[in-house]
């Protein structure tokens, strides 16, 4: 059996030849396979299958390759049918493939898998309400890519409430985890949780006594790759659960995960005597700031502070001069750490200048204004690991990268304001939202060497439109902008494309 050619009108056409021998005559029988789409790869074209793949080892049928470029067949006088948004969900579909997420969001387990796919582009695209995604999809390219979607407002509940299953969530880390994760060396991790303010009346919206602020809230978790700057994992708990009580469980979600972590960044509100010995017995270094009501810290400043100012303390950080001085310290009973005595000289001008105004307003003595500047500008980190000097803020700093993915899931991501009645819904939500956060993300550290935010980039991306007609997309001319985004990342963007 083999796949023999014709070429009717300059047009190659193949088909499955196979010869038997019957009663000592070969007779040869011919079954034709369409179109030839691509030769080497085996892709054809019929009007019984559509585009299709055929091996003829195996004779097995199957869908083309998602790489592969299939010629659009045009209609003499083909009608046009819509005007579509083009290059934002072309771009995202197209990125989303190229950075392996799309493995992981196909393990998000839903019946109608174009829904999902679409979602997530609405999440990554527009930062508004759920109940906005129908009119979005109606107007948008992402039409075209995923046909069977539907974002009506009730099956997106469906979807959410779907997805948002324990088993579900987890398919999807088990995949995603793959992308990201080192098992074998451990990871560099950050963790810190945000408030999500909200009415809903069900067990995890809580009185949250966050930093003196009260609200009604649930708190997410967050653990962050030190490394790539890109969430690896969440959790949520209800508002009133302090975030002291939530580190170890954390850690532990991870591990189940098979992600073991050996270093952690924290934030100062995770610092408590039983989480640092759990830290310490689990082979966990971290580092973190130490509050002001500890007495370790109150015991630290009284002993070093006069001789905090010398020459040899004096260190750098970007534009910033800072004193800093390393103290060997116990933090628990027989657990040694190095505590890092600071004093940043920008902050404290930053921080004088205010109680002075504040001083004048008050009528302020001049005793009270002395009390008050001796704490400004200090700080005390803390680290189970021997770090240089001026190498402590830097380290500390990329706390940053934690408070930046929580930006890009409440400005970018519709995260915020909850629109939920039950916890599958708000964990499906919250995962979606997880997603679109480390695809804007990921964006963002690529676009870092250009001139453009994920922000504008999709914006300008918008702009470039598509016309449907009978069968197929027809590509308008992209502006500028646009163009020197697909060339950023080396993305052609063909004449026509096929609506099926």
């Amino acid at each position: 059996m083999y796949i023999g050619y014709d070429v009717k009108g300059g047009v190659k056409y193949a088909k499955i030849c196979k010869s038997e021998r019957i009663d000592g005559k070969v007779k040869t029988t011919q079954v034709s396979l369409g179109r030839v789409i691509d030769e080497k790869v085996g892709i054809y074209r019929s009007r019984e299958r559509g585009v299709f793949t055929y091996d003829i080892a195996t004779g097995a049928f199957g869908p083309p390759p998602s790489s592969a470029v299939i010629p659009v067949t045009k209609r003499k006088n083909a009608r046009e049918r819509l005007i579509l948004d083009f290059g934002d969900a072309f771009f995202v579909d197209r990125y989303i493939k190229r950075i392996g997420m799309e493995a992981a969001i196909d393990a998000i387990k839903y019946g109608n898998h174009d829904s999902v796919r679409a979602l997530v582009l609405f999440y990554v695209i527009c930062s508004t309400a759920n109940y906005n995604a129908a009119e979005w999809f109606a107007g948008t390219y992402a039409r075209m890519l995923y046909p069977k979607a539907n974002l009506e407002s009730q099956r997106i509940s469906e979807l959410l409430s779907s997805v948002g299953k324990e088993s579900s969530c987890r398919a999807f880390f088990r995949e995603y985890s793959r992308l990201l994760a080192h098992r074998a060396e451990g990871e560099d991790v950050l963790i810190d949780s945000t408030g999500l303010p909200n009415s809903i009346h069900f067990p995890l919206t809580a009185v949250s006594n966050h930093n003196g602020q009260l609200s009604n809230e649930i708190r997410l978790i967050y653990v962050v790759q030190q490394k790539t700057n890109l969430p690896l994992y969440f959790r949520y708990v209800a508002g009133n659960i302090v975030d002291v009580s939530t580190l170890t469980k954390t850690i532990l979600e991870l591990k189940a995960l098979g992600i073991d972590t050996k270093f952690a960044i924290l934030d100062a509100g995770y610092l408590t005597d039983e989480n640092a010995e759990e830290m310490y017995e689990a082979g966990i270094s971290f580092v973190t700031r130490m509050r002001e009501n500890r007495k370790l810290y109150k015991a630290i400043i009284a002993e070093h502070l006069p001789s905090l100012r010398d020459e040899g303390n004096l260190v750098s950080y970007n534009t910033r001069y800072a004193y800093i001085k390393r103290i060997e310290c116990e933090l628990v009973p027989g657990r040694r750490a190095y505590a890092y005595l600071g004093l940043d000289l920008s902050m404290r001008s930053l921080q004088s200048s205010k109680l002075f105004a504040r001083a004048a307003r008050g009528h302020m003595s001049g005793a009270q204004v002395h009390r008050e500047m001796q704490a400004q500008g200090l700080f005390v980190l803390l680290s189970t690991r021997p770090i240089a000097k001026d190498g402590i803020l830097p380290l500390y700093y990329t706390r940053q990268q934690i408070e930046q993915v929580f930006d890009v899931c409440k400005n970018n991501t519709n995260l915020m304001p909850l629109r939920v009645q039950s916890e599958d819904t708000l964990r499906g939500h919250l995962l979606l939202a997880f997603t679109a956060s480390a695809i804007i993300k990921k964006l963002q550290e690529d676009l870092r060497e250009t001139e453009h935010t994920p922000e504008n980039a999709l914006l300008a991306l918008r702009n470039h439109k598509c016309k449907v007609f009978d069968g197929y997309v027809l590509t308008m001319e992209a502006a500028k902008c646009a163009n020197d985004i697909y060339k950023a990342f080396k993305l052609k963007v063909e004449h026509t494309y096929s609506t099926g």
